[in-house]
């Protein structure tokens, strides 16, 4: 049996109708069908405008704080409101920035603060993961018939195949779980959901899903691949037929990708032990690197989904094991970007579906817990076009409510198609002809801030 030709991801692929993760053979069909140009046949759907602003950066790379991390441990340290506040992180650090303090288990972004800005006013007053992710990962508020797509799709769209994209590796990449808490396709459709690799690039091997197969070689890899062609009936019935010399197309490229060269672009151990080891051995600080990796090889948009923050309870004792951690990632990754001249086109984005309580809930069961909070947090740009050595926008003396410069995430997100060239006032392609633009507007009831002009 050619389980090749008649498996059911084949007919879904050449639709581009994927619901879930996909499967190894899925990646075959889907994600280098794409390569050869039947993923997005066409270019810019009908409605999209051209490029109008000059871009400045060419790739993003999301550092998502699933779960929310609280502002007050990470960028917007508040000493003097007490240890109610503060709990034990109470002595934040001097920055290389005069008048910039971050907390006290962040030494090394605070030799970095020159490279990025704290945007300290974020609010939308959402306290629910689900509504509060689809806030900051789509610019939209929620509720309506529609359901957005989030940045990485709307960059999918205006810089993946469609515009001129060839690489092998899909144009939008989650390393390495999907984020879970909305669709991040919306109303595009599923040719527009990301890529999410499975494995962890912190172990032995990374087991890319659908590139890297466990205690399989290249030659075991071509075998198969052999015995699957002597299979092939349909082939050898009808050779030259341009429909299946497209496909066989695009297996040689899916093939390129496992056992060539260019699946090497997921394998850190290719990078230097002293560079893995100031990254740090571990699931986050390996994602960096290949974030970085995959940034050089001109993939437009990755997200690193980095679990782990939604602390209710045992708050500090988490914060104490996960923010040494984070610091040695991200400013590696900053420097990194930097000595590699990347960092000026590529925008780093950090930050979380929202903050948590400024106050600690000291009492059972949460014994020193921070509950969920969006009526202030932070979240920090980097490169790309956005300056570094800044701080916009503040909080209140106990980091409760913003008190100068409130920043909604439909302006940080419009700022960022800016600097990558994508025309906010351009519309979305709507399966029911809606026109719809990329960024809201007042007249749709957003109150709008403006671009983050300050900081570009």
């Amino acid at each position: 049996m050619n389980t090749e030709r008649t498996d059911p991801d084949y007919g879904k692929a050449l639709m581009g109708v994927f619901d879930g993760p996909l499967s190894r053979r899925a990646v075959l069909r889907r994600g280098l069908v794409g390569a050869a140009g039947l993923w997005l046949a066409d270019a810019l759907p009908l409605g999209a405008t051209a490029l109008t602003p000059q871009p400045k950066a060419k790739a993003v790379i999301q550092i998502w704080m699933w779960g929310g991390p609280c502002h007050l441990d990470t960028f917007d340290p508040k000493p003097e409101a007490g240890s109610d506040y503060t709990g034990p992180l109470n002595r934040p650090i001097k920055t290389n920035v005069p008048g910039i303090r971050i907390s006290e288990l962040m030494p090394g972004l605070a030799k970095q603060a020159d490279k990025y800005s704290i945007l300290r006013g974020m609010t939308h007053g959402v306290f629910a993961h689900e509504t509060a992710s689809y806030m900051v990962q789509t610019g939209r508020k929620p509720g309506g018939r529609d359901v957005f797509p989030c940045v990485g799709a709307v960059v999918s769209l205006h810089k993946g195949y469609g515009a001129g994209y060839q690489g092998l590796i899909p144009p939008y990449v989650v390393l390495t779980q999907p984020q879970g808490r909305f669709s991040e396709a919306g109303f595009l459709g599923s040719r527009y959901k990301p890529f999410a690799t499975g494995g962890d690039p912190g172990r032995k091997q990374f087991l890319v899903e659908g590139v890297v197969a466990p205690g399989m070689t290249s030659a075991q890899q071509n075998r198969r691949r052999d015995f699957l062609h002597d299979l092939d009936a349909l082939n050898q019935a009808l050779p030259g037929h341009p429909q299946l010399e497209a496909l066989n197309r695009c297996e040689d490229q899916a093939y390129s990708l496992i056992v060539g060269d260019a699946g090497k672009v997921f394998d850190p151990t290719q990078e230097s032990d002293s560079l893995r080891d100031r990254y740090g051995r571990n699931t986050f600080g390996q994602s960096c690197l290949v974030a970085r990796r995959l940034v050089e090889q001109g993939v437009p948009y990755i997200t690193i989904n980095y679990k782990g923050w939604d602390t209710h309870k045992g708050h500090f004792p988490i914060m104490r094991r996960k923010l040494p951690e984070l610091d040695k990632g991200f400013s590696t990754l900053l420097q990194d970007l930097s000595d590699r001249g990347l960092l000026e086109s590529t925008i780093v984005w950090w930050g979380g579906e929202f903050g948590r309580k400024p106050k600690v809930q000291w009492e059972p069961p949460w014994n020193g817990g921070r509950g969920h909070y969006g009526h202030v947090f932070s979240s920090v740009v980097a490169g790309g076009g956005f300056q570094g050595g800044q701080v916009l926008g503040a909080s209140d003396a106990k980091g409760e409510f913003v008190k100068d410069r409130p920043i909604y995430q439909w302006d940080l997100i419009r700022s960022m198609y800016e600097l990558l060239g994508i025309d906010p006032a351009a519309t979305l392609p709507h399966p029911q002809g809606k026109v719809v633009h990329l960024s809201p507007t007042a007249e749709e009831g957003y109150e709008i801030g403006g671009s983050l002009k300050e900081i570009m």
